[in-house]
């Protein structure tokens, strides 16, 4: 009786091809970039204490165009092994996509939880691509929009970002800090505008978009009580189900800011039992606290689940939750800068740390290394010959295919010579 064991080689080599194919793309990914080590210091920590949020811009060796998910998928751990997102949040909520995506594309970028899509991306739904663009579903921050022009000197336009400001809305503005080995200047003009106009909101992406998100949290709980020198009221925005369903997105906890009509009560204090809460008359920047505006309404940014105690002046007073700003500190306007194509944080946000209150939206990618792949198709296509012809080899020892001949040298008369062959080919006889 005859028996043949087929040579392990074919196998192993067929099985390598298999999980090059499977695994090139990653391989690929990962051998194309080196990390930027600024996100892992103190001093991004430091961005992150001033306000400023990170998204992503891409992963060099992977394509948006060819596979979107695994672009998002693969930025966000690039981010979420680094670093937090915000203060507010530590999952990232925007990137960066181009111009041409499908719906469907958007889709898949937006289930790894990017909300936020910009700017530009040709969609036909939109957010903030004009004053009056306010987005009424999710998917239009799949393109948001682009006013007020670059922060770059000699591009920036100060009267186009006052126009923008007039408009009110929000409006996002355009920054690449350096193109090349050659440092882009920023116009320092155009911040100084916008540090003091007493109308805008300088926040970021994730910022703005959980703000809108967080009407849908349209809850509350009050109450009043005596207190010696007046009433009390008790004030919590609640945390939902609607604030944290996962169809749409997981906004971050941030200040809502609410308009409470006191009926000509004087506001005394407001505080949480533990700490009374800081004032934000002229505030920009997000946080939780609390003003009086000209007319008495008082004016309360808190995040939901926080409850406080509001003392009005009066024994008897009447009171009337308004409801929710369009804005925070119920501000007209709101301003985001999205930093593009951030490979170095240091080297593009230094000069914004004593210089500004603006605050920036770094879209951050690795940097490039060229040619750190290039071997590896070849390797695919070595492996995949080598594969191929020894199968071939295989099925011609068995009398099949272009190389049957082979069959003859496994059937020839015993010899030193055969036996050699036959060791070679991994091929033995059992009686």
């Amino acid at each position: 009786m005859r028996h043949r064991a087929i040579s392990t080689l074919p196998v192993v080599l067929l099985s390598s091809t298999l999980l090059l194919v499977i695994f090139h793309p990653v391989v690929l990914a990962q051998s194309a970039w080196e990390e930027d080590g600024w996100l892992r210091t103190s001093y991004a920590q430091d961005r992150l204490e001033a306000g400023d949020e990170f998204g992503c811009y891409g992963v060099p060796g992977l394509s948006w165009q060819n596979d979107p998910g695994a672009v998002a998928s693969a930025c966000r751990d690039y981010l979420e092994d680094r670093l937090n997102a915000s203060l507010w949040g530590v999952h990232p909520l925007s990137t960066y996509t181009p111009d041409g995506l499908s719906m469907a594309d958007h889709q898949k970028v937006a289930s790894q939880g990017f909300v936020i899509h910009g700017d530009e991306t040709g969609l036909l739904d939109t957010a903030w691509h004009s004053a009056e663009d306010e987005p009424r579903d999710i998917w239009e921050w799949y393109n948001l929009g682009r006013r007020g022009g670059s922060l770059e000197k000699g591009l920036a336009s100060l009267a186009a970002v006052e126009q923008a400001i007039d408009d009110g809305g929000l409006f996002n503005m355009y920054w690449i800090g350096r193109v090349n080995d050659a440092t882009v200047r920023h116009d320092r003009e155009v911040l100084a505008l916008l540090d003091e106009h007493p109308d805008v909101w300088l926040t970021t992406w994730g910022e703005a978009w959980s703000v809108w998100s967080g009407k849908r949290c349209y809850e509350f709980s009050h109450e009043t009580q005596p207190a010696t020198n007046g009433t009390i009221l008790s004030f919590e925005p609640l945390i939902t189900p609607a604030c944290t369903g996962v169809n749409d997105g997981l906004p971050w906890n941030v200040p809502l800011t609410w308009l409470i009509d006191t009926g000509g009560a004087q506001v005394v204090s407001v505080s949480d039992g533990t700490e009374e809460l800081s004032s934000i008359e002229g505030e920009k920047r997000l946080l939780e606290g609390w003003r009086v505006q000209e007319d008495g309404t008082l004016v309360i940014a808190l995040v939901n689940g926080h409850p406080v105690e509001i003392l009005l002046s009066d024994e008897n007073a009447s009171y009337d939750v308004l409801g929710q700003t369009r804005f925070f500190n119920n501000l007209s306007s709101a301003v985001t800068v999205a930093g593009h194509e951030t490979t170095d944080l240091f080297a593009w946000s230094k000069r914004f740390l004593e210089d500004t209150q603006v605050k920036f939206t770094w879209l951050v990618q690795p940097r490039a290394v060229e040619d750190g792949h290039a071997w590896i198709p070849y390797a695919v296509l070595g492996v995949t010959f080598a594969t191929v012809v020894a199968m071939l080899g295989v099925l011609g020892r068995e009398g099949l295919g272009p190389f049957s001949s082979m069959a003859a040298f496994t059937k020839a008369p015993k010899s030193h010579f055969g036996q050699e062959m036959k060791q070679s080919l991994d091929v033995e006889e059992e009686d």
